[in-house]
């Protein structure tokens, strides 16, 4: 097992050893490719932990535990935390992991057993190792091991020649019978047991060697692993995928940053070039202005130097000249003056400061995108605006009725635009303080679309506003008549054709004829020559039926004959 794998789990093991609280930390150690270089005494601390896990022949020379400091030189960037949950029993109550042991301890070894003590003086440090015991010994107590009648044929080797071993190491011990190791196996209580165990604590109990046990206890770990690979590749799959996906959001991401991006460099220039076509506009706008002004200016300052000339002259001839003087002259003044005065022109400016900027308008496209934002200069005069449709001046009861308002400037053109203040009001004439609710729709090109529906008939006073003057025709009145009535009847040529020959069939307009038919038939007595309502007579197929159920109109028969 590879060393920080075995690390990983022995770890746990040695924060047992820390001072017993609610929850200890774990850490998850760094590949080897990072120990290169740290001052990391992970020798110190697994022999320690092994001290103090049973491991030491001399169980009363323990180490201290590790300081603060000492922890914190186990500390490295990019190790995280995990906790872990104690059992009942607390720490003393954690599983070793003796697979780690033996691995860290190889790994020890094969450093030259760097930081390890003598397993017998515990006071030298380890030179060679007892295959047959198990067991690290310093020069003197390998000398010793091998003076010893008992120990004389163990196997002893140097720790250089250990790096071609998997397993070294020490005997597992019982915990609760260290001189004793553990060989057998309790079925009771399930877990390894000492021959002082199977005497005491668990008598009676079912036993047998751990050998002889391992292939019953061996399968059932092995087809709890079956059972388990599966998820282990399924979750494998999941994290490949999990990291497909992210590579490819990633891309995605750096897609659409680009798309946007893009989008908005070209959008941009078309605002800008569109802000300096709005610019140019106005400036185009100001010079135009501009020109007029000083046209009429020029125009008025020369008619009033004109004018000026004319009345100092005139006034000079009245003081100053003679009768006969201004007998003469009077031919020539009256004319001048009388032209001076038929000379039109007028007395306001020809332009008005009238410019306004319309942000939310649309001004089309640009660079293929669409752009909003126009300069008007016209102004809607309430006095050149009109109101169309042919509801105008007629309405039905609980019937919706409607009509165009179309704003123009003081030249009569169409404004071409919306946004201006439009109030339209539909009031009763016998209940003016109950108006109708009236819905006014912006069409955006200079036209305004009104509706509303009266409750009764009657007669109303419809108020039409902008910019809180009256338009051209309002206010005026509408007759709001009762609900439109539908035919009854059929609209036919006559009532022996409609009928298919019934002789009882009446129809509204009169006609008869003879063989008694009680209805109307071509070229016969009443027939009006023409496609009417057998229901009530109307000669307009789109009308309103006037039939009030009296005689003088008889209901028509023909309203459920399929023709």
């Amino acid at each position: 097992m590879p060393l920080t794998s075995s690390l990983a789990l022995f770890l746990p093991s040695a924060l047992a050893l820390l001072p017993p609280g609610p929850r200890h930390l774990e850490r998850s150690l760094p590949s080897p490719s990072e120990w290169p270089g740290e001052d990391v005494e992970f020798p110190n601390l697994i022999g320690w932990w092994w001290c103090h896990s049973g491991g030491r022949r001399d169980p009363q020379r323990r180490r201290p535990p590790l300081s603060d400091g000492d922890w914190t030189r186990l500390s490295r960037p990019g190790w995280d935390w995990c906790e872990v949950d104690l059992p009942m029993g607390g720490v003393k109550a954690l599983t070793i992991d003796h697979l780690a042991m033996n691995d860290v301890m190889l790994e020890s070894l094969r450093g030259e057993g760097q930081g390890l003590v003598c397993d017998l003086c515990s006071d030298r440090e380890v030179e060679k190792r007892c295959q047959t015991c198990r067991a690290n010994l310093c020069h003197f107590c390998c000398q010793a091991h091998r003076r010893q009648k008992k120990t004389t044929y163990h196997t002893v080797v140097d720790l250089k020649d250990l790096k071609g071993y998997s397993r070294i190491g020490k005997p597992i011990l019982c915990p609760v019978h260290p001189a004793e190791e553990l060989r057998l196996f309790c079925e009771l209580c399930d877990r390894p047991v000492c021959r002082d165990c199977v005497v005491g604590e668990h008598r009676e109990h079912p036993y047998d060697f751990a050998s002889n046990v391992i292939h019953k206890h061996g399968d059932s770990v092995r087809e709890l692993l079956r059972g388990t690979q599966p998820h282990v590749e399924a979750l494998e799959e999941a994290l490949a995928q999990i990291t497909e996906m992210n590579s490819a959001l990633q891309k995605r991401v750096e897609a659409v940053a680009a798309d946007v991006r893009t989008f908005s460099e070209g959008y941009v220039k078309a605002i800008e070039e569109h802000r300096d076509r709005l610019l140019k506009q106005l400036e185009d706008i100001r010079v135009q202005k501009e020109n007029s002004l000083q046209l009429q200016k020029a125009q008025l300052e020369q008619l009033l130097a004109d004018m000026r000339t004319g009345v100092e002259f005139t006034e000079h001839l009245l003081t100053s000249g003679s009768d006969l003087e201004i007998l003469i002259t009077k031919g020539v003044v009256v004319e001048r003056l009388t032209k001076l005065n038929k000379v039109e022109y007028s007395a306001h400016p020809g332009v008005n400061d009238k410019i306004r900027f319309s942000p939310q308008q649309r001004a089309g496209r640009c660079r293929g995108y669409e752009v909003y934002g126009t300069i008007n200069t016209k102004e809607v005069d309430p006095a050149k605006c009109v109101l169309q449709g042919e509801d105008l001046h007629r309405a039905r009861e609980k019937q919706t009725a409607s009509f165009t308002l179309l704003c123009k400037d003081a030249a009569g053109e169409s404004m071409g635009r919306g946004g201006d203040s439009v109030h339209v009001a539909v009031v009763p004439k016998d209940k003016k303080d109950s108006p109708v609710r009236t819905l006014v729709q912006d069409n955006k090109d200079g036209t305004y679309y009104v509706s509303y529906t009266p409750k009764e008939p009657g007669i109303y006073t419809v108020l039409v506003c902008v910019k809180e003057q009256h338009v051209q025709g309002s206010p005026f009145t509408v007759t709001v008549r009762k609900r439109h009535r539908s035919h009854t009847g059929v609209f036919h040529c006559c009532t022996f054709c409609s009928s298919g020959g019934q002789k009882t069939a009446r129809c509204a307009c009169g006609g008869t004829m003879p063989g008694g038919y009680l209805g109307c038939g071509h070229g016969h007595k009443g027939h009006p020559g023409r496609p009417h309502w057998s229901c009530c007579g109307k000669f307009a197929e789109k009308s309103e039926c006037t039939w009030t159920g009296g005689e003088s109109a008889p209901r028509s028969l023909l309203r459920t004959v399929a023709l």
